[in-house]
């Protein structure tokens, strides 16, 4: 599939999807959060696709926000539809893919640039990078997920600090407050990302997917965690890469998963 608005960078079983709008500092159109689901998506059913790493083109920005100009004139139902599909296309989706998703933040991720980062199973940041959500300064609130996964990530009371006031943290901040797991320079970005991605890529496709849907159904109101890691991790008794797992770890050789 051809792109306009992202590029794809395909290495072993890695795939790196970056945003590439550098004029608006990667900001997130309605065209590109539709070409980062379908992407997303055919990576999601590609076997030889293991890992994926979302960044963006340049050195300023990962994402600097939504593209205020295509919604400024919404009224409030088209401003709901805009959130609802929003998180349908994108956000959720990511959050719930079977793949991992490694957010590689490379410069600012504002409002909608943070929330894609959120969704991103976890975050590693270049230490020029700026995160915040400053949609309170336009009159409004985030609305791809920010006021629900930054009290996940950081706690109610920072997230509350960071929405009302809009402020931006430093990527060593973010580092603080447990947003970013890592904070490198600039060049080491992109490889501390596939050195990460690298080590996932070794292990079992089927238990990491597993994983992921167990761990998010901790933040399901509609799910109990405890009992979702109970029957989840008796199906993984049913898999071959248990059997390839634990055969391997017994005859005291690497797994070929």
């Amino acid at each position: 599939m051809n792109y306009e608005n992202i590029l794809l960078n395909q290495v072993d079983k890695i795939l790196t999807i970056t945003i590439n709008r550098p004029q608006q500092l990667n900001a997130l159109n309605i065209a590109t959060i539709q070409e980062l689901h379908n992407a997303f998506s055919e990576a999601d059913l590609d076997k030889n696709v293991r890992v994926i790493i979302i960044t963006g083109s340049g050195s300023k920005a990962f994402v600097a926000g939504a593209d205020i100009k295509e919604f400024a004139h919404f009224d409030e139902n088209e401003g709901r539809v805009l959130s609802e599909k929003g998180h349908d296309v994108l956000f959720d989706f990511v959050e719930n893919l079977s793949t991992p998703v490694i957010a590689a933040v490379n410069g600012f991720a504002l409002g909608g640039g943070l929330e894609l980062a959120m969704s991103a199973h976890f975050r590693i940041a270049s230490d020029n990078a700026k995160m915040g959500l400053p949609e309170v300064s336009l009159g409004v609130i985030p609305g791809y997920g920010g006021t629900q996964r930054l009290p996940q990530l950081v706690g109610k009371g920072k997230a509350m600090e960071l929405i009302m006031t809009a402020n931006m943290l430093t990527a060593q901040e973010a580092f603080d407050w447990g947003l970013v797991n890592h904070v490198v320079a600039q060049e080491e970005l992109i490889p501390l990302a596939e050195k990460l991605a690298g080590k996932i890529a070794r292990n079992s496709g089927t238990a990491i997917a597993t994983a992921i849907k167990t761990v998010n159904a901790n933040f399901d109101k509609k799910e109990d965690g405890f009992e979702t890691e109970i029957i989840n991790f008796g199906k993984c008794f049913g898999s071959e890469d248990f059997i390839e797992g634990t055969t391997a770890f017994l005859e005291k050789r690497k797994p070929n998963f």
